[in-house]
């Protein structure tokens, strides 16, 4: 990705605070390479975390780096985190593998504090010959890995088809992306706008749009180290607001989701770009956290150590709430 290297590590300082400003910095991990990152990378060039106060430092964990490569999107080595102990209080991602996480004490607590994506809205791309999700009955269907969402999208259509998991499809974890396709691993793999892109390109096909079915989804979002949140909380509400205007920006000026693609993820092709841009309007306008979908991972994922905790202890809907209360999400209409 030409030019991506030095771009990846000018993230934070393409736009110069105002003078005599004081920046708070902030550690943030991003966690995959997606079209729910494009926000942030936006609200860093065009100088909105500076605006809000903040200096954002913002990574990738290599482990998603090497996932993005399996669909052709290659990220600089600036740009991914390679300390495995580093666990920034903030992070954007998906709400279902955080709480995974947590249960399987694999992670700090967090709460959710902003979900982008309610609905469970992956699309299904898959090899020539199958037509349609019905189709997708006996075959094998790639994801991400355990407790990942396009974990919980497997587990929501298979209920959704009152296919049994287990006996009626094969479910293929590290396997939601496009070489796994070309490789003949999975017949077919779970994915969103840029895999989609990516897919429909190389000759596979969308067979289906999950968000028809309208499930509940704790997706892509912001998540807070609850130990950060309350002595920080004046930090968080700024880098919350901060990227919901970023994604007001890239809603009304394609030019600006179009640079970000450019530079960021090096996808140059105008009708790639199009077709990626009509995903940019799926974005929660009031991106209250998820509550319908945090109760659904707690029920997909039921077990006796999940019944230890309580869908209450992993969201807090108060900053979102402040900010609806105060006019802020409707000015951004």
């Amino acid at each position: 990705m030409r030019g991506f290297v030095l771009a990846a590590l000018a993230l934070t300082s393409v736009v110069p605070s105002s003078v005599g400003q004081q920046l708070t910095r902030v550690d943030v991990s991003l966690g995959d390479v997606s079209i729910n990152k494009v926000p942030f990378l936006v609200a860093a060039d065009q100088g909105l975390y500076a605006k809000y106060g903040l200096d954002v430092h913002q990574t990738i964990s290599a482990g998603a780096a090497r996932a993005a490569a399996a669909s052709g999107v290659v990220v600089p080595d600036g740009y991914v985190s390679r300390d495995a102990s580093a666990d920034p209080p903030i992070e954007v991602g998906g709400g279902s593998p955080m709480i995974n996480s947590v249960i399987n004490r694999r992670g700090k607590p967090r709460v959710i504090v902003l979900t982008q994506e309610a609905m469970a809205a992956s699309h299904v791309i898959a090899r020539p010959g199958i037509a349609s999700l019905q189709d997708l009955k006996g075959k094998r269907l790639g994801f991400s890995g355990v407790g990942s969402v396009t974990h919980f999208n497997a587990l929501s259509l298979a209920k959704q088809f009152g296919w049994d998991p287990d006996r009626d499809i094969t479910l293929v974890a590290g396997s939601a992306n496009i070489e796994a396709l070309k490789q003949d691993k999975v017949d077919a793999i779970l994915t969103s706008a840029m895999g989609i892109a990516l897919g429909t390109q190389a000759g596979f096909t969308d067979i289906g749009d999950l968000s028809v079915y309208k499930m509940p989804m704790a997706g892509s979002g912001i998540m807070v180290d609850k130990a950060y949140l309350v002595p920080n909380r004046d930090t968080v509400l700024r880098f919350l607001k901060a990227g919901l205007e970023a994604t007001a920006l890239m809603q009304r000026d394609r030019r600006v989701f179009n640079a970000a693609l450019a530079k960021w993820f090096n996808i140059t092709d105008a009708k790639t770009q199009e077709g990626m841009f009509a995903y940019v309007h799926q974005f929660e306008k009031k991106p209250y956290p998820s509550v319908d979908g945090i109760k659904r991972v707690f029920a997909l994922y039921d077990s006796p150590e999940m019944r230890k905790h309580t869908p209450e202890g992993f969201y807090d809907s108060s900053l979102i709430a402040e900010l609806d209360k105060s006019g802020f999400l409707d000015k951004l209409k």
